[in-house]
């Protein structure tokens, strides 16, 4: 079942967020909050244990001319790391739906200044699963380098504990 699952979002060409929570208000990942950064996470076609996104940032978004605000880069993280969790328990335990996932723990390391004149990336996933119901999950925002071989730039890394909640709890029906 988790593969045809795996198939079916793949081939529907929609983010996790819009294939499970297209009514979501999440600032950061919510494809309802038309004033949100509505990031888009998709499973990568090589590794479902892998969650890809990419984003272009809008001048508002800056801290300073053409630099990137740390705020926006932890909702950037937090929200993709979340998305990453949710979908690997969800292929886990083999379930129709994701599970709701909440952040319970994460740090984030500003690696340099992170542009906003070009698209960013994020690539997330999980690293360890703990119990049941949670997941530590580590993250990478960066940029491609100009020229022929566009290497990757890390401008910013995280790792946090994403933990699966049950109903009774505030965020359970979110999604």
């Amino acid at each position: 079942m988790i593969a045809r699952e795996i198939a079916a979002v793949l081939e529907s060409g929609k983010s996790l967020q819009d294939y499970f929570a297209p009514k979501s208000i999440c600032f950061g990942c919510g494809p309802a909050n038309a004033k949100g950064l509505r990031i888009r996470s998709f499973p990568s076609k090589e590794d479902w244990n892998e969650v890809i996104c990419s984003f272009k940032p809008e001048p508002q978004h800056q801290a300073f001319p053409g630099m990137l605000n740390g705020g926006i880069i932890g909702s950037l993280l937090d929200c993709h790391c979340n998305w990453t969790a949710a979908w690997c328990l969800k292929n886990k335990w083999n379930i129709d739906k994701t599970p709701c996932t909440v952040t319970a723990e994460y740090r984030i390391q500003l690696l340099r200044p992170t542009p906003v004149d070009k698209p960013l990336h994020l690539t997330a996933r999980v690293v360890e699963y703990v119990k049941e119901d949670r997941a530590w999950v580590e993250g990478e925002l960066y940029t491609l380098s100009s020229g022929p071989t566009q290497e990757r730039v890390v401008t910013a890394k995280c790792r946090g504990l994403f933990v699966a909640v049950r109903e009774g709890h505030p965020a359970y029906h979110r999604w």
